[in-house]
């Protein structure tokens, strides 16, 4: 999937400046992650796929929010108390009324987060020096790039793929415009 905007390098900037912030902000984003796709579940149990595929993925975001949470503590922060991210209150104001375009935008949305963690991440290792918190990030891009996949192929199971396409490029649309509108913050979205 491709982003229609890039992440401005200002963003990777003040990552860098405030690491402790992005990692705290970082495992905020991994736990609803996992809760995101439990939800899923809870929401579909009738479609076996999704629910055998979004309990894999649960379980792997619990686990990353995991590894974050330790250099959390290694650096000798502790996690906060949990913030409404305006990034994805946004792009949920999108998600249209019925049962089925509901679900479509759902998958489709939670495809292009993973696509912008992907981003992000890349970016941030990409700025890292050589080390163990650098490889960490660029193994974190690699897996949200098989999270994408999972919520787009979801979509085409459920959906035609000529509806995907062009709903998928509508979100991606609305996206673009939400990123550019979010103040550069030492956050993952």
């Amino acid at each position: 999937m491709r982003l229609k905007a890039p992440t401005p390098p200002a963003w990777t900037a003040a990552v860098l400046a405030d690491l402790d912030a992005f990692l705290l902000d970082h495992a905020a984003n991994e736990r609803k992650a996992s809760s995101s796709a439990m939800a899923l579940v809870v929401h579909y149990p009738d479609r076996p796929e999704l629910v055998e595929r979004c309990i894999a993925l649960a379980v792997e975001e619990l686990q990353h929010f995991g590894l974050v949470q330790a250099r959390i503590a290694e650096r000798g922060l502790v996690l906060g108390p949990d913030t409404r991210n305006a990034y994805l209150l946004r792009l949920r104001k999108e998600f249209r009324a019925g049962s089925q375009p509901y679900f479509l935008d759902r998958l489709l949305t939670a495809g292009i987060v993973e696509a912008r963690g992907c981003e992000r991440f890349g970016l941030v290792a990409a700025a890292l020096p050589d080390g163990p918190l650098k490889d960490f990030y660029r193994e974190l891009a690699r897996s949200e790039v098989r999270h994408q996949e999972m919520y787009i192929d979801l979509a085409r199971l459920y959906f035609a793929a000529d509806v995907v396409a062009l709903r998928l490029e509508d979100l991606l649309g609305v996206e673009a415009r939400v990123v550019a509108e979010m103040p550069i913050r030492a956050t993952l979205y």
